[in-house]
């Protein structure tokens, strides 16, 4: 499986560098905090993951093809012309999307190929999808995007699930289930569909009146 670990893991390394340079320079960053929420949001799910499954961070440091293509995709962005960067604003979460979808497969495919209970994959999934995503809004001083209203966190879950169960190790049912996870979060997003909640908040200010 170490090609799809390789493919997959570009694919979200560049998504997630993009849209971590993206809302870096929206928060007026300068370009050492750029290339710092970039790397931080393109490698901070790895990261996760490796902790809780026992493998060194250090590791990282070994990645070299992918810490290029990080910074390289940075620095692309940052020196773009500012049109180009306000059109790519509309599409944060479409780069989001897709780090979301390449990342989820990749750490559930590394789960599978480590041999992890299902439970494993699909946290391991989950993680890799979200971490970086999650580490880059509180940088920023955002409410991270997988706790705002739109389903996210859930769409990395069922593709670690459907890894977990099936055996899918074909490039057509890999890339099959990469364009499932873009799509269903995209329509997340524009249908608003949200998963239950209770606000205790409002139950306050019901007492309150």
């Amino acid at each position: 499986m170490e090609w799809e670990f390789q493919a997959f893991s570009i694919i979200g390394t560049i998504a997630f560098a993009i849209s971590g340079a993206i809302v870096a320079m929206e928060e007026d960053y300068d370009i050492l905090g750029v290339f710092v929420l970039g790397m931080v949001t393109a490698f901070g799910g790895g990261i996760i993951r490796n902790l809780l499954i026992g493998i060194p961070v250090t590791t990282l440091w070994s990645q070299g093809l992918f810490l290029k293509t990080a910074a390289i995709s940075i620095l692309i962005v940052f020196f773009l012309p500012l049109k180009w960067i306000q059109h790519w604003k509309r599409s944060e979460v479409f780069f989001d999307a897709i780090g979301l979808a390449a990342f989820a497969i990749q750490g559930a495919s590394y789960a599978v190929k480590t041999q992890l209970p299902i439970s494993a994959v699909m946290v391991a999934a989950m993680l890799t999808g979200i971490g970086g995503g999650m580490i880059r809004d509180i940088l920023a001083g955002r409410k991270p995007l997988v706790l705002r209203d739109e389903i996210y966190a859930v769409w990395a879950i069922l593709a670690g699930l459907a890894l977990g169960l099936a055996d899918l190790h074909k490039p057509w049912e890999l890339f099959g289930l990469f364009l499932l996870v873009v799509l269903f979060r995209m329509l997340s997003v524009y249908y608003k569909w949200k998963l239950p909640r209770r606000s205790l908040r409002v139950a306050e200010e019901r007492r309150s009146q």
